[in-house]
């Protein structure tokens, strides 16, 4: 994986919100990565830890604070607005919410077709229907679906038309921001299967951004666990699960609820202690150090660099120096 060729590069990237003239959030602070052509890359880690501002940032939502972004060597913070609005062609987001994400007052046809009209990839009334109704037959969908309105469906129906809008442009770069969190359990694993489906015929390249554990090993090449604004480990799926490093991806782990009773009910959970930190006050060393049982003496006072433990396993933590 290491000698292919990136096809985004994210540089110490930092992203941090003023809350007033005294107090500033930091969303993320200082997370660097690489994202290899055709992988998906999983970032999970709890509520707060500042993964879904990361996936914003890369695709340009948010402007970053400190560091690059990289989409194929271009730095996106430099781009003018004819790289950028291209820019905007080859990477797409789908969205969280499936309901506060699509227009309620358009169409389907016309929330799928405007990124098309945007940038001139039909030419015409009758070409744009058809390639509303093709989109809408790759995700499961109907094409007397196109002329309805987003409050006639479900949520699964809405996520489903949110992933044929982020297609309607023909990107090669997808961020999935937590896009089954808000379903229902039975639905989804059918939108992860869509998911997985549409990358491997597409060829797509994505990022999948969420809390579900036993989900994202399922659609991920790589993982990236985040803690509280940084990067606490870096590696691929099944190493993670067989030979986690880092103590917070361990306990993050060990919740994991096992479907065999008896071996549930033996097995030994990790519980951890303390409270999260405020992003806005972060303690000056490990932001795991409070609640972490290994912690040592330098932990307090010096923040840990991610470092390549085992070939392509990358670990913040300083029981690995």
């Amino acid at each position: 994986m290491s000698e292919k060729t990136p096809i985004m590069e994210v540089q110490n990237l930092k992203k941090y919100f003023r809350i007033d003239s005294k107090h500033t959030l930091k969303a993320v602070d200082d997370v660097s990565f690489q994202i290899y052509e055709g992988e998906t890359l999983g970032i999970v880690g709890e509520s707060g830890c500042g993964k879904t501002t990361c996936g914003r940032t890369c695709v340009g939502i948010y402007q970053a604070t400190e560091g690059k972004v990289l989409f194929r060597g271009k730095d996106i913070g430099k781009m003018n607005a004819a790289e950028r609005k291209e820019y905007t062609r080859h990477v797409q987001m789908v969205f969280q919410d499936p309901y506060s994400s699509l227009d309620p007052r358009k169409t389907v046809h016309e929330i799928i077709a405007e990124g098309m009209r945007a940038h001139g990839l039909v030419h015409s009334k009758a070409e744009e229907i058809e390639e509303v109704q093709k989109l809408l037959q790759q995700v499961g969908l109907n094409a007397e679906h196109a002329s309805r309105y987003v409050h006639e469906f479900s949520g699964g129906q809405r996520q489903r038309i949110g992933i044929a809008r982020a297609l309607s442009v023909n990107p090669e770069f997808i961020v999935c921001d937590e896009p089954i969190s808000a379903l229902d359990v039975s639905v989804q694993a059918r939108i992860v299967n869509l998911l997985i489906k549409l990358q491997k015929e597409r060829e797509l390249t994505s990022v999948f951004i969420t809390h579900d554990l036993s989900m994202v090993k399922y659609i991920s090449d790589r993982i990236g666990v985040m803690y509280l604004g940084k990067m606490a480990e870096l590696c691929e799926a099944e190493r993670l699960y067989e030979n986690p490093l880092h103590p917070y991806t361990k306990a993050l782990l060990s919740a994991i609820p096992i479907p065999d009773p008896k071996v549930e009910k033996e097995r030994k959970r990790i519980h951890l202690g303390g409270e999260v930190p405020s992003p806005v006050n972060p303690p000056q060393g490990c932001r795991f150090c409070g609640r972490c049982p290994y912690a040592k003496d330098v932990c307090k006072t010096v923040s840990p660099e991610l470092r390549e433990i085992e070939p392509e396993h990358f670990v913040a933590c300083h029981l690995y120096e």
